[in-house]
């Protein structure tokens, strides 16, 4: 694997370039998604961007409406919306690009080093002439993307489920029996965890296996473009498992048994 550009804040803070770029890129890349299906909206002529973009919704609305009633799940569905379409463009951007750079001295920009002397040497020592530092990635193929994002979707989990279904919330810690609450805690800990590293594991390994294929070169080439169809559908996969584990997470935390009897 490359190295990427680390930014050094100091106090034990260090910030991914390659992660940054693509983040800012794939939040861009949906925002323009969903302008341009807005844009013109017709009933009678829709455009090809509205018809996709109304298909996508409607799968949404189904996810939702498979974990809760839609009724009340429908609040949800930006969220879905949102988490699906941009997981699933960050799943894709490692795919078409591969921007890297070797650097035999330290790369120091605006007084902050970004490739360092220790990096040079680590990859001198295992028979490379300098380090090889890629500048691009799928933001999802990093855990700390992968971390962030499960934190941000447990924190709405249980902040809904303690102020919409507060009592049942609560009383579930201790089911069947009171002393199953140190297990139900652990659980509870544990989805979050298997939330980033799920996605972070499948995307991290397609990363992987691109950079190995590269190495073949031209011989590569059929092989490369055999895995990047089906990291296409890989991608879709995990965009698709992280969504719906979320939604259900969701109708667990704040749909109690007396709403489906």
């Amino acid at each position: 694997m490359h190295e990427f550009p680390i930014w050094d804040l100091g106090h034990g803070l260090q910030v991914d370039i390659a992660g940054v770029l693509t983040i800012l890129v794939a939040c861009i890349i949906v925002f323009v998604l969903a302008r341009l299906s807005v844009r013109n909206l017709s009933v009678t002529h829709p455009s090809k961007m509205q018809n996709f973009m109304e298909w996508v919704v409607e799968f949404v609305r189904d996810m939702v409406a498979s974990t809760q009633d839609l009724k009340t799940g429908k609040k949800y569905v930006s969220l879905a919306m949102t988490l699906i379409m941009f997981i699933f463009v960050s799943n894709l951007l490692g795919l078409p690009l591969l921007i890297t750079t070797e650097h035999h001295h330290p790369l120091v920009v605006a007084g902050h080093t970004l490739v360092s002397q220790e990096v040079i040497d680590e990859a001198i020592q295992k028979g490379h002439e300098g380090a090889e530092v890629s500048w691009w990635k799928s933001p999802t193929a990093d855990l700390s993307v992968t971390a962030g994002l499960a934190l941000i979707v447990t924190v709405i989990i249980h902040l809904h489920g303690v102020t919409r279904n507060t009592k049942h919330y609560l009383k579930h810690y201790f089911e069947p029996y009171f002393f199953f609450f140190p297990l139900n805690l652990l659980e509870t800990l544990a989805k979050p965890l298997t939330l980033a590293l799920r996605l972070f594991a499948n995307i991290f390994a397609g990363e992987v296996l691109i950079s190995t294929i590269t190495m073949a070169g031209f011989f590569g080439i059929p092989l490369m473009l055999a895995w990047q169809g089906f990291s296409i559908f890989v991608g879709a996969i995990q965009a698709f498992l992280f969504t719906i584990l979320t939604l259900v997470y969701i109708a667990q935390a704040t749909v109690h048994e007396e709403e489906h009897a």
